[in-house]
């Protein structure tokens, strides 16, 4: 297939080389399906039929990083670009369902795009050749499918990852994913056991953040329940609520989808009820789940740690997971409040997070909660305009007009702060340095009197 697509100079130029010294050289995988699909890659793999030592004396004089000698990869930077280079190669078997146990190099580009995942990811680019597609891959971009190579069993038995990837690739792209394809992820879905925690949670959070979450997670939540068991019991579980029109499983499958694709977000909201069934009480006006933020903030913390989350993405979800049933009230003060406690950036995402909230909810309150919603995020807006005082450093003194004061411990000056700021908040005080000052010298004197035996 001819295709004429422009590449950057430093994949041209690694091409070129590897071609001017009697080697063949193709652009391959995710770059190649970006090009077809209009997008901009972000990575250029490159493929060849040059073994290891040879690429290394192709490259001699760039910097060369040994990334995987052993399976034929080398990592070239040119002009600060780095770029993969991989010997055509026949993968062996994989006995961890993860990595192939060994590889042969090989002289065929179909070949070395035979043990490719997807079809999808299984084509070569040539500046003269154009695009080599062995495996229909440019078709099924046309179809917007996701279909293994060859045997979909075989695939995912090789890497057990591949099957995540799958759900991720149908949720970033919004595509379909073929029928061999998902009856093999269901009937495979346990060989996720095999692949590290790590692996798992930059997938899933890919998927997440894809423009086709909703129906990914809604259609696959056995895949899902297999790696995070403790979303399961939320999975048609009937809330018997006025307030929610479906069970709690799809409700966060909705909400997650009614959020800002960042990963912060779109974890806290997928995980923000999962305390729900094991907190439901019945009474005569319905279902009830008191207390379930702290049982969802404790199983979310669980399942990031679980998943190995680095620290401030896991710390960032509890605090909004935390937060997320705040009644909220018509009022500038509780922003305010809030903003002090944890921080504007994570505020604003606590409104973002409760208006896709209540856009998941019964649809005869939906329309009112949505405008009150946004009525908050704009409340916010304009403290933000006003630079309103909200934390400490807004205050027009410091700790240092404290000390000068005769505040002498770091205790003392923070106490003394917080009081300060607490009466600003609360409207009792406005934010005037004078003033500020005299309120804190009778706050160290009165303090000062009750210290005295």
């Amino acid at each position: 297939m001819k295709k004429d697509f422009r590449l950057p100079k430093q994949v041209t130029q690694a091409i070129e080389k590897l071609n001017d010294a009697g080697f063949e050289c193709f652009a391959v995988g995710g770059c190649v399906r970006d090009m077809l699909r209009g997008a901009i890659p972000h990575d250029w793999d490159l493929t060849t039929n040059a073994r290891p030592h040879q690429m290394q004396q192709c490259f001699q004089g760039y910097h060369v990083i040994e990334t995987g000698l052993q399976h034929g990869t080398l990592t070239v930077m040119i002009d600060h670009m780095p770029l993969e280079i991989t010997t055509y190669r026949i993968d062996g078997d994989y006995t961890d369902h993860r990595r192939p146990d060994t590889v042969a190099f090989t002289d065929s580009l179909t070949d070395d795009l035979a043990r490719r995942d997807f079809t999808v990811n299984a084509m070569a680019y040539h500046p003269q050749y154009g695009v080599v597609d062995p495996f229909g891959g440019s078709k099924d971009l046309q179809r917007r499918r996701i279909a293994c190579v060859g045997d979909p069993t075989a695939r995912f038995d090789e890497d057990g990852l591949r099957i995540l990837r799958a759900l991720r690739f149908a949720s970033v792209l919004d595509f379909q994913i073929d029928p061999a394809t998902d009856a093999a992820i269901h009937t495979q879905q346990n060989l996720l056991k095999h692949i590290s925690a790590e692996r798992i949670f930059t997938e899933l959070t890919k998927l997440l953040c894809g423009q086709a979450a909703e129906r990914l997670l809604c259609t696959y939540p056995n895949v899902i329940g297999t790696v995070l068991p403790q979303i399961q019991p939320m999975v048609g579980f009937d809330q018997q609520n006025p307030y929610h029109a479906y069970d709690v499983y799809t409700h966060s499958c909705k909400v997650t989808a009614a959020v800002p694709s960042l990963p912060v977000l779109r974890w806290a909201a997928f995980l923000h009820d999962t305390g729900k069934p094991h907190t439901f009480t019945k009474d005569e006006r319905g279902g009830h789940f008191y207390g379930h933020s702290e049982v969802s903030e404790r199983l979310a913390k669980e399942m990031l740690r679980q998943l190995k989350s680095d620290r401030k993405t896991m710390d960032n979800v509890l605090t909004l997971i935390r937060h997320h049933d705040t009644v909220f009230s018509d009022s500038p003060k509780q922003l305010k409040r809030l903003v002090n406690q944890i921080g504007m950036e994570l505020t604003e995402a606590l409104l973002m997070l409760h208006k896709g909230d209540v856009s998941a909810q019964a649809i005869h309150l939906r329309e009112e909660r949505m405008r009150d919603a946004d009525h908050l995020m704009d409340m916010l807006r304009e403290l933000k305009e006003q630079n309103a005082c909200m934390t400490i450093k807004d205050l027009q003194i410091s700790g240092k007009d404290l000390l000068e004061m005769g505040m002498v411990t770091g205790k003392a000056v923070g106490e003394c702060l917080n009081y300060l700021l607490n009466e600003v908040v609360e409207e009792h005080l406005p934010n005037h340095r004078d003033i500020l000052l005299s309120a804190a010298q009778s706050y160290l004197q009165r303090k000062t009197e009750e210290d005295k035996p």
